[in-house]
């Protein structure tokens, strides 16, 4: 599945609000903030970067929080609350945001092997985003 496909896995579909906050541009699904706990626990706070790039670069990217340097190319899309101390901020380019900024995007992960930068690519495990469109109510919730 691409990063544009928004099939569920497992019938497990991310809605509007849930484990988010009422209207947000982000989530993990419950598989994704099981690794983040397990990761975080491993490196410390976290973070993502979704990047426009091809192949391992339009994947999610997962951090130690402050690793890789943010700034005014960048989108600060909202936080994932994984139940650990300090949620997980999600940025994106501002470019990539230019095409995506009608959609919800929530991490999921899959079996496989990630980008060697991800802190996830040892587990065998991937980070995946699954997007679907925002309602006319996230919208303008939103805007």
């Amino acid at each position: 599945m691409g990063a544009g496909d928004s099939e569920t896995r497992d019938g497990w579909a991310p809605a509007p609000g849930r484990g988010t906050a009422p209207h947000s541009r982000v989530a993990a699904s419950p598989e994704a903030a099981a690794l983040l706990r397990t990761l975080r626990a491993e490196h410390g706070p976290l973070m993502f970067h979704q990047s426009g790039g091809c192949c391992d670069g339009s994947s999610p990217m997962c951090y130690p929080a402050g690793e890789f340097r943010t700034g005014a190319a960048d989108v600060h899309l909202g936080d994932l609350r994984i139940g650990a101390p300090d949620p997980v901020p999600v940025w994106m380019s501002r470019a990539q945001y230019e095409y995506w900024s009608h959609t919800h995007l929530t991490i999921d992960v899959v079996p496989g092997r990630g980008s060697g930068f991800s802190l996830e690519a040892p587990t065998g495990r991937r980070f995946i985003i699954r997007s679907r469109l925002l309602t006319e109510e996230e919208t303008v919730a939103l805007s």
